[in-house]
């Protein structure tokens, strides 16, 4: 009866004989003496503390069993989700021109017209409200608040529908943040607006650099104001885009935040991320980070998180991570109603799963769905946190999806800290 195989142990930094335990699959950490630990091993603990491991899902009576059980856990959880969550691109016209944009070559004005949204309401009303499913959207760009009516009829539309059925409505956005004002908010919250998604590229002399207006000005001043008048109404998600060169000059936008009068506990935990290249085109065009491997990431993660702590911020913690890919619940609406699987894959048309007015494809071979399905990563203490990885690296790098973005490295250089706190 072993430790399972999704455990990571470290010493404990602070308490000299003891160590941690941290379950990569139930997200459980706790704090052992060696001793402990040793008679785990050697299999002299009682049962009470057998009973805790079990609970925290860092013991396992069948090692098989359990890796079978990790084998199957997508297809399990698909048959009992009961949540729809759509990612609708409402627009791809933007009112930023951020040079390094992710969707740079085809964004443009295009926008959703009335047939389209009509088939995704009557889409969700049919196949996921009617079936007693909660719906989640999360409205997406370009930037959303261009197409505000579009969004307000969508919403409107959908709340009613669950309310009607017994079930629930809610949703998101991914925006700029320079639309989204007290206004706004106030007038799109009773709909089920509840979390915005919002992106400040470090201090001024760098964010009006890489998130201009289409004018030339910058737009940092405008996006924290929006920060501060909006985030008691609803959950703001601040994120930012850095490269190596300049990560280090981050933590002073989180310093003028505070100076701003921003308190950091109403804000939800601040997720910064190296800038990719844009879609459909390859590494090297424009010399974007691709792939957890790239030997300055791990030292900027770490400092990153150090710094958001340090300043009374929060930072994502790790947890499952099964790509939305895996996921039947999970869908990406774009704005002419072809689907995809998720919104990093709109570069790329030969990876839509169907339209609306169609239905969707059979995607398992063409998304790789298994391809984490093998002994290497079923054996991996990191399985439950990365499931193969982004399928978009491997597209970025080779124009298909014929390998894993393996995390190893990374997350041997940096989930210590990111678990058990900044040493």
């Amino acid at each position: 009866m072993p430790l399972s195989r999704y455990m990571k142990e470290w010493p404990c930094r602070d308490k000299p004989g003891t160590v941690y335990l941290y379950s990569t699959r139930k997200n459980s950490l706790v704090r052992v003496s060696q001793n402990l630990l040793a008679a785990a091993r050697n299999g002299t603990l009682g049962e009470q503390e057998l009973a805790t491991l079990r609970r925290l899902q860092l013991w396992v009576d069948d090692p098989a069993a359990e890796r079978a059980e990790m084998e199957r856990l997508v297809d399990v959880n698909n048959a009992r989700a009961r949540r729809f969550k759509g990612t609708v691109v409402l627009t791809l016209d933007c009112n930023l021109a951020c040079p390094y944009c992710f969707e740079d070559d085809f964004r443009g004005k295009k926008a959703m017209d009335d047939e389209t949204a009509r088939l995704f309401m009557e889409y969700v009303e049919r196949e996921r409200v009617s079936k007693g499913h909660d719906v989640e959207v999360r409205f997406y760009g370009g930037e959303p608040l261009m197409a505000l009516p579009r969004l307000k009829e969508i919403a409107g539309c959908l709340q009613r529908a669950a309310a009607a059925a017994g079930t629930k409505f809610s949703f998101t956005m991914v925006t700029n943040g320079t639309l989204l004002t007290r206004a706004v908010a106030e007038e799109l919250v009773p709909l089920g607006f509840t979390a915005a998604q919002l992106t400040l590229d470090g201090p001024p002399e760098i964010h009006d650099l890489q998130r201009p207006f289409v004018s030339g000005k910058g737009s940092f001043a405008v996006i924290a104001r929006s920060i501060r008048d909006v985030c008691d109404l609803i959950t703001v998600h601040v994120g930012g885009n850095f490269t190596a060169d300049n990560y280090r000059e981050f933590p002073r936008m989180l310093d003028l935040l505070l100076t701003e009068g921003i308190d950091p506990q109403r804000l939800g935990p601040v997720q910064f991320a190296p800038i990719m290249p844009k879609s459909g085109q390859r590494v090297g065009h424009d010399g974007g980070c691709v792939g957890s491997n790239a030997p300055w990431l791990p030292e900027a993660t770490l400092y990153l998180l150090r710094e958001t702590l340090r300043r009374g911020f929060s930072a994502l913690k790790p947890t499952m991570g099964i790509c939305m890919i895996e996921l039947e619940s999970d869908l990406v609406i774009n704005y002419d109603g072809t689907l995809y699987k998720c919104p990093a894959l709109m570069g790329w048309p030969e990876l839509s799963v169907g339209t609306l007015a169609d239905g969707i494809t059979d995607y398992r071979a063409s998304h790789n769905l298994d391809i984490w399905h093998n002994d290497t990563c079923l054996d991996c203490a990191y399985l439950p946190l990365c499931f193969g990885g982004c399928r978009v690296m491997p597209m970025l790098k080779n124009g298909i999806i014929d390998e894993l973005d393996c995390r190893k490295e990374l997350y041997d250089a940096v989930l210590e800290e990111m678990v058990t706190g900044p040493a």
